[in-house]
């Protein structure tokens, strides 16, 4: 699934394809990717306009033009490609921009969780106010007060886009992991030390996956271990559990994370 460094990668293929550019014509391969919006209605909006840099806030892509927003989401299996014009059409392209003579920009998606919106400034309003603080500038002081308040378990508060955006289950894992804190552990009893060390990975983490444009598979992350047949922590080379345990395919380290 997508989370803040895929799609903080999408917002750099947006701008290697897009921003500054007109939108010269756009094809609906799949309509059913499309909210509150037709097809024609797409192309009625936005064809002729040029898109300012992309912004990002937790996983959703935030593309303006000066008139209409164009929000897109990526779901489970979303992506951006850009590709040059004379490239075959792929199966899961389902909107494709075309920019220029040599780019072409695909939503791509295969499963159709989500997909694109077109907003004015108050919609706008409305889609980020449901989010919590950015999980990648989030400060400090704020990050230990979210989680004070909120009386659920760690993995599952971390998950709550409401609370901090742009988390999911791989990159909650690796910075749990990282922090020898155990999923199930009541968010608001944290102590101070243990805030400050959580949202310190959770910066580190965040810092190299963005690097790399996804949480990545390394065999000294978690997440370079987690789908072994027989998975053991990269740390102290006990067995990893496997579980719902705050949330839904949860892996850990019972002996780092007690």
């Amino acid at each position: 699934m997508p989370e803040l460094p895929d799609v903080e990668a999408f917002r750099r293929t947006f701008v290697r394809c897009a921003q500054r550019r007109v939108v010269q014509h756009i094809e609906i391969h799949d309509a059913g990717v499309l909210h509150g919006l037709s097809g024609r209605q797409l192309r009625h909006e936005l064809e002729g306009r040029r898109f300012a840099e992309p912004e990002r806030h937790g996983k959703w892509l935030i593309a303006r033009t000066g008139g209409p927003i164009l929000l897109l989401h990526f779901g489970m299996t979303g992506q951006l490609v850009c590709t040059a014009p004379e490239e075959a059409a792929h199966p899961h392209d389902r909107v494709v921009f075309t920019m220029s003579r040599e780019h072409r920009l695909r939503y791509r998606d295969q499963r159709k969780l989500q997909g694109l919106w077109l907003v004015d400034e108050a919609g706008l309003d409305r889609v980020l106010g449901r989010l919590g603080p950015d999980a990648a500038t989030v400060p400090r002081d704020a990050f230990r007060a979210a989680l004070a308040a909120r009386r659920g378990r760690l993995k599952a508060v971390l998950m709550d886009q409401s609370v901090l955006a742009g988390l999911g289950n791989l990159l909650v894992d690796e910075i749990l992991w990282r922090t020898r804190l155990p999923p199930s552990r009541p968010a608001r009893d944290l102590t101070d030390e243990e805030g400050d060390r959580l949202h310190a990975e959770l910066r580190g983490t965040l810092r190299a996956a963005v690097r790399a444009g996804c949480v990545p598979p390394r065999d000294t992350w978690l997440t370079g271990r987690r789908d072994d047949p027989d998975p053991h922590c990269p740390r102290c080379g006990g067995p990893l559990r496997r579980g719902r345990v705050a949330g839904r395919g949860t892996v850990w380290c019972p002996r780092c994370q007690p």
